[in-house]
Protein backbone atom coordinates (compact mmCIF):
# COMPACT_ATOMS: atom_id res chain seq x y z
CA UNK A 1 0.00 0.00 0.00
CA UNK A 2 1.37 3.43 -0.96
CA UNK A 3 2.07 6.11 1.67
CA UNK A 4 -0.86 8.15 0.35
CA UNK A 5 -3.29 5.27 0.77
CA UNK A 6 -1.92 4.50 4.22
CA UNK A 7 -2.44 8.12 5.23
CA UNK A 8 -5.96 8.05 3.77
CA UNK A 9 -6.71 4.99 5.89
CA UNK A 10 -5.19 6.72 8.92
CA UNK A 11 -7.39 9.76 8.25
CA UNK A 12 -10.48 7.55 8.17
CA UNK A 13 -9.44 5.91 11.44
CA UNK A 14 -8.88 9.31 13.06
CA UNK A 15 -12.27 10.52 11.87
CA UNK A 16 -13.98 7.32 13.02
CA UNK A 17 -13.20 7.95 16.70
CA UNK A 18 -16.75 8.10 18.13
CA UNK A 19 -16.08 10.99 20.49
CA UNK A 20 -19.68 11.62 21.49
CA UNK A 21 -20.45 7.93 22.02
CA UNK A 22 -17.43 7.33 24.23
CA UNK A 23 -17.96 10.49 26.27
CA UNK A 24 -21.65 9.76 26.80
CA UNK A 25 -21.11 6.09 27.67
CA UNK A 26 -17.91 6.51 29.65
CA UNK A 27 -18.79 9.55 31.77
CA UNK A 28 -22.58 9.63 31.83
CA UNK A 29 -23.72 6.06 31.23
CA UNK A 30 -25.85 7.18 28.27
CA UNK A 31 -26.17 5.73 24.78
CA UNK A 32 -26.79 8.65 22.45
CA UNK A 33 -28.10 6.28 19.80
CA UNK A 34 -31.22 5.92 21.94
CA UNK A 35 -31.32 9.44 23.39
CA UNK A 36 -32.45 12.74 21.89
CA UNK A 37 -32.26 12.63 18.10
CA UNK A 38 -30.21 9.43 18.16
CA UNK A 39 -27.40 11.21 16.31
CA UNK A 40 -23.77 10.90 17.41
CA UNK A 41 -22.93 14.56 16.98
CA UNK A 42 -22.14 17.44 19.31
CA UNK A 43 -25.62 18.95 18.98
CA UNK A 44 -27.26 15.82 20.35
CA UNK A 45 -24.64 15.67 23.12
CA UNK A 46 -25.67 19.19 24.11
CA UNK A 47 -29.37 18.38 24.05
CA UNK A 48 -28.95 15.26 26.17
CA UNK A 49 -25.99 16.09 28.41
CA UNK A 50 -25.38 19.86 28.23
CA UNK A 51 -22.41 22.08 27.38
CA UNK A 52 -19.92 20.44 29.74
CA UNK A 53 -20.08 17.30 27.61
CA UNK A 54 -20.78 18.91 24.23
CA UNK A 55 -17.88 21.39 24.11
CA UNK A 56 -15.01 18.85 24.33
CA UNK A 57 -16.84 16.59 21.87
CA UNK A 58 -17.17 19.50 19.44
CA UNK A 59 -13.49 20.43 19.74
CA UNK A 60 -12.30 16.86 19.21
CA UNK A 61 -14.63 16.39 16.24
CA UNK A 62 -13.22 19.55 14.64
CA UNK A 63 -9.66 18.36 15.34
CA UNK A 64 -10.43 15.00 13.70
CA UNK A 65 -10.90 16.85 10.42
CA UNK A 66 -8.23 19.51 10.85
CA UNK A 67 -5.30 17.23 11.71
CA UNK A 68 -5.39 14.92 8.65
CA UNK A 69 -5.97 17.79 6.20
CA UNK A 70 -3.34 20.07 7.76
CA UNK A 71 -0.66 17.67 8.95
CA UNK A 72 -0.73 14.54 6.80
CA UNK A 73 0.40 16.39 3.61
CA UNK A 74 3.57 17.38 5.48
CA UNK A 75 4.54 13.71 5.54
CA UNK A 76 4.60 13.48 1.73
CA UNK A 77 6.20 16.72 0.46
CA UNK A 78 5.79 17.35 -3.24
CA UNK A 79 2.63 15.30 -3.56
CA UNK A 80 -0.45 16.59 -5.35
CA UNK A 81 -2.42 19.06 -3.21
CA UNK A 82 -5.49 16.95 -3.94
CA UNK A 83 -4.24 14.44 -1.38
CA UNK A 84 -4.96 16.95 1.38
CA UNK A 85 -8.56 16.97 0.18
CA UNK A 86 -8.58 13.16 0.13
CA UNK A 87 -7.34 13.00 3.72
CA UNK A 88 -10.02 15.45 4.80
CA UNK A 89 -12.71 13.53 2.94
CA UNK A 90 -11.59 10.29 4.58
CA UNK A 91 -11.76 11.87 8.04
CA UNK A 92 -15.30 13.11 7.37
CA UNK A 93 -16.29 9.66 6.08
CA UNK A 94 -14.87 8.13 9.24
CA UNK A 95 -16.93 10.45 11.42
CA UNK A 96 -20.16 9.80 9.52
CA UNK A 97 -19.57 6.06 9.03
CA UNK A 98 -17.58 5.00 12.10
CA UNK A 99 -16.80 1.27 12.25
CA UNK A 100 -16.73 1.54 16.05
CA UNK A 101 -20.50 2.05 16.16
CA UNK A 102 -21.81 -0.03 13.28
CA UNK A 103 -20.81 2.48 10.58
CA UNK A 104 -23.01 5.16 12.07
CA UNK A 105 -21.97 8.53 13.44
CA UNK A 106 -22.66 12.23 13.23
CA UNK A 107 -23.61 14.29 10.20
CA UNK A 108 -20.08 15.48 9.57
CA UNK A 109 -20.55 19.21 10.11
CA UNK A 110 -17.96 19.71 12.87
CA UNK A 111 -15.37 17.45 11.21
CA UNK A 112 -15.97 19.22 7.88
CA UNK A 113 -15.38 22.51 9.68
CA UNK A 114 -12.00 21.20 10.79
CA UNK A 115 -11.07 20.17 7.25
CA UNK A 116 -11.91 23.58 5.84
CA UNK A 117 -10.19 25.40 8.68
CA UNK A 118 -7.06 23.59 7.50
CA UNK A 119 -7.52 24.07 3.75
CA UNK A 120 -9.68 27.19 3.36
CA UNK A 121 -9.78 29.10 6.67
CA UNK A 122 -11.43 32.24 5.27
CA UNK A 123 -14.19 30.24 3.60
CA UNK A 124 -14.60 28.26 6.82
CA UNK A 125 -15.01 31.48 8.80
CA UNK A 126 -17.62 32.71 6.32
CA UNK A 127 -19.44 29.39 6.67
CA UNK A 128 -19.30 29.71 10.45
CA UNK A 129 -20.69 33.23 10.22
CA UNK A 130 -23.59 31.96 8.13
CA UNK A 131 -24.16 29.12 10.59
CA UNK A 132 -24.06 31.42 13.64
CA UNK A 133 -26.32 34.00 12.02
CA UNK A 134 -28.86 31.38 11.00
CA UNK A 135 -28.88 29.68 14.40
CA UNK A 136 -29.21 33.04 16.18
CA UNK A 137 -32.04 34.24 13.94
CA UNK A 138 -34.02 30.98 13.65
CA UNK A 139 -33.01 28.98 16.71
CA UNK A 140 -32.37 25.87 14.62
CA UNK A 141 -28.90 24.29 14.41
CA UNK A 142 -30.03 22.25 11.42
CA UNK A 143 -30.91 25.39 9.45
CA UNK A 144 -27.50 26.87 10.26
CA UNK A 145 -25.72 23.68 9.18
CA UNK A 146 -27.63 23.44 5.89
CA UNK A 147 -27.09 27.11 5.00
CA UNK A 148 -23.40 26.94 5.93
CA UNK A 149 -22.95 23.85 3.75
CA UNK A 150 -24.49 25.75 0.83
CA UNK A 151 -22.50 28.92 1.51
CA UNK A 152 -19.10 27.21 1.74
CA UNK A 153 -18.62 26.36 -1.96
CA UNK A 154 -19.69 29.90 -2.86
CA UNK A 155 -17.20 31.38 -0.38
CA UNK A 156 -14.40 29.44 -2.08
CA UNK A 157 -15.00 31.49 -5.23
CA UNK A 158 -13.86 34.63 -3.41
CA UNK A 159 -11.17 33.37 -1.01
CA UNK A 160 -7.83 31.62 -1.14
CA UNK A 161 -7.55 27.92 -0.39
CA UNK A 162 -5.27 24.89 -0.58
CA UNK A 163 -6.04 21.60 -2.26
CA UNK A 164 -6.16 22.74 -5.87
CA UNK A 165 -9.25 22.39 -8.07
CA UNK A 166 -10.30 19.30 -6.13
CA UNK A 167 -11.41 21.40 -3.16
CA UNK A 168 -14.27 23.37 -4.78
CA UNK A 169 -15.62 20.17 -6.33
CA UNK A 170 -15.38 18.40 -3.00
CA UNK A 171 -17.04 21.34 -1.20
CA UNK A 172 -19.98 21.22 -3.61
CA UNK A 173 -20.42 17.48 -3.15
CA UNK A 174 -20.04 17.77 0.60
CA UNK A 175 -22.68 20.50 0.69
CA UNK A 176 -25.14 18.24 -1.10
CA UNK A 177 -24.33 15.39 1.27
CA UNK A 178 -24.84 17.53 4.37
CA UNK A 179 -28.20 18.72 3.07
CA UNK A 180 -29.14 15.09 2.41
CA UNK A 181 -27.91 14.05 5.87
CA UNK A 182 -30.32 16.62 7.35
CA UNK A 183 -33.33 15.29 5.46
CA UNK A 184 -34.94 14.16 8.73
CA UNK A 185 -34.42 17.63 10.19
CA UNK A 186 -35.98 19.17 7.08
CA UNK A 187 -39.05 16.97 7.50
CA UNK A 188 -39.34 17.98 11.16
CA UNK A 189 -38.91 21.65 10.24
CA UNK A 190 -41.75 21.41 7.75
CA UNK A 191 -43.94 19.79 10.42
CA UNK A 192 -42.90 22.30 13.09
CA UNK A 193 -41.39 19.51 15.20
CA UNK A 194 -37.69 20.39 15.04
CA UNK A 195 -36.29 21.30 18.50
CA UNK A 196 -34.71 24.72 18.81
CA UNK A 197 -31.16 25.27 20.00
CA UNK A 198 -31.03 25.69 23.77
CA UNK A 199 -33.82 23.23 24.41
CA UNK A 200 -32.41 20.17 26.15
CA UNK A 201 -33.98 16.74 26.29
CA UNK A 202 -35.62 15.71 29.55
Amino acid sequence: MTPHLLLTLAAYLAGSIPTSHWVARGFYGKDLRTEGSGNLGATNVYRVLGWAAALPVLLVDIAKGWAPAALFPLLTPGASPAWAVAYGAAAIAGHVFSFWVGFKGGKGVATSCGVFLALAPWAALIGFGVWAGAVYSTGYVSVGSILAAIALPVALLFTQYRGGPALPAFAAGLGLFIVWAHRGNIRRLLKGEEPRFGKRAG
